[in-house]
């Protein structure tokens, strides 16, 4: 089957330009709209390379219709992050991300129906569904492929890539720097500003999960909120990133609607013991998760009710 690519520029009152990436396949795309964000130090090429392997032209083959944002200053987003640059996940939440969704809807007639993200990006969709709850009935279902908001989890990897480099490590270099320069450190394949840096930092930390520019509550805003049914995909050679016990408590405080998580190893029955990377990047990956978040997209795509099935 015949996948198409093209870009689409969105041009921020700032100055700066976002960039969404479109994946879809010649054949009549019918089974809705996915929109799929990448997380901390990397870009959207977490989803998709242009010799089409990745999620989302695996949804494409199906019928999906994908598009794949790169975050301020990253990937093919104008300019890059550099010295100096004020922007954070604050302006991701409040602006950024809701020009994509507003894109999408300009291109397709509507808000997309699905919503996948890679590790930090779920945090980022879910504070966006908090801030913006008129968003959440527009959505049918979401993946999150190694999502967490604050870590939890002892182990040394957690240790060492958290304490040490995320914590101690990373604000050093970018106060000299005036950026983290993460793709050059082999930390990440993009960079992060400063305050992006910082503000993750702090809720990972097991802060509130609270803006620090405003002060607005996002977990507040989500304690008694029903959002689309979410699949977690959990690894098990994940860590430090993502561990089971930092999943659900990042599913504890994400509201009060249908949540799963899964865990991809070969103790479960997979071919593969995946890991924070790997669950999007494996060629194996295509017969094991990516499966299951078809499924779980078909399931409640058809499922009037999906909000409390």
């Amino acid at each position: 089957m015949t996948i198409n690519q093209h870009s689409h520029f969105i041009e921020l009152t700032s100055g700066e330009t976002l960039h969404l990436r479109c994946i879809t396949s010649r054949k009549k795309s019918t089974l809705g709209v996915v929109f799929l964000l990448h997380g901390a130090v990397e870009n959207g090429k977490i989803f998709y390379t242009h010799s089409n392997k990745g999620l989302a032209p695996f949804l494409a083959e199906q019928g999906y219709r994908c598009y794949v944002a790169d975050l301020r200053g990253r990937g093919e987003s104008k300019p890059a992050i550099t010295k100096g640059d004020l922007h954070g996940q604050s302006e991701a939440i409040t602006h950024d991300i809701p020009a994509f969704i507003h894109k999408i809807n300009a291109l397709e007639g509507k808000f997309p129906d699905y919503w996948v993200a890679h590790s930090w990006g779920g945090v980022l969709m879910n504070s966006v569904l908090a801030r913006f709850p008129e968003y959440i009935n527009t959505v049918k279902a979401c993946a999150y492929f190694g999502s967490k908001r604050a870590l939890y989890n002892n182990h040394p990897y957690k240790f060492l890539q958290a304490n040490v480099i995320w914590y101690t490590l990373a604000p050093v270099i970018a106060k000299v720097c005036g950026y983290l320069p993460a793709k050059k450190l082999r930390w990440g394949s993009d960079n992060e500003s400063t305050k992006s840096h910082w503000q993750s930092m702090q809720w990972a930390k097991q802060n509130a999960w609270i803006d620090s520019d405003d002060g607005f509550n996002y977990g507040q805003a989500l304690t008694k909120v029903s959002l689309a049914p979410i699949l977690h995909i959990a690894a098990v050679n994940d860590k430090a990133l993502a561990q089971p016990i930092d999943i659900k408590k990042f599913i504890e405080e994400s509201g009060v609607g249908v949540q799963k998580m899964q865990i991809y190893g070969r103790k479960f029955g997979h071919s593969h013991d995946y890991d924070h990377i790997t669950m999007l990047t494996h060629p194996q990956a295509r017969k094991e998760q990516f499966c299951d978040v078809l499924q779980w997209f078909n399931y409640y795509g058809d499922n009037k009710s999906n909000h409390s099935a």
